[in-house]
């Protein structure tokens, strides 16, 4: 029987999720963020950064497109989205060091982080029921 402690260990180890890649990112840690959705979904916005390789196109174009030694997190649209996990499987089969960002991109954009659209970069409302409203710096 695996451990509570393990099973946590492991689920950090996985997982991680918009204010940690916002404050890793702050930080100036490399990582390549993917996004795993569909071209409409991309197009409508996404993390600001980020590259968009749809899960099922994983295994024949990340060995091209994304440095091997490159940490990757991938993201789909929300919790209700398993997608993410499909994009994971298919850079940890690669041996990618790969993380889901869970809650996805609508936590990311209820959180207030950058987002990007054809528009440009910019920045939706800070939801309260899942961000905690700050003093913006310029980024």
């Amino acid at each position: 029987m695996i451990e509570r402690a393990d099973y946590f260990a492991a689920r950090l180890a996985y997982e991680t999720d918009a204010s940690d890649v916002y404050a890793a990112q702050k930080a100036g840690e490399t990582h390549t963020i993917v996004d795993v959705r569909s071209d409409e979904a991309w197009a409508q916005g996404r993390v600001a950064g980020a590259i968009h390789m749809h899960y099922s196109e994983i295994a024949t174009r990340a060995a091209a497109e994304i440095p091997q030694d490159s940490p990757v997190v991938v993201y789909c649209w929300s919790p209700g989205c398993n997608a993410g996990v499909k994009g994971a499987l298919e850079f940890a089969k690669l041996g990618y060091e790969v993380r889901e960002m869970i809650g996805g991109f609508e936590y990311w954009a209820r959180e207030g982080y950058p987002v990007e659209d054809a528009d440009g970069v910019h920045r939706r409302p800070i939801d309260p029921l899942t961000g905690v409203p700050r003093i913006r710096t310029r980024s």
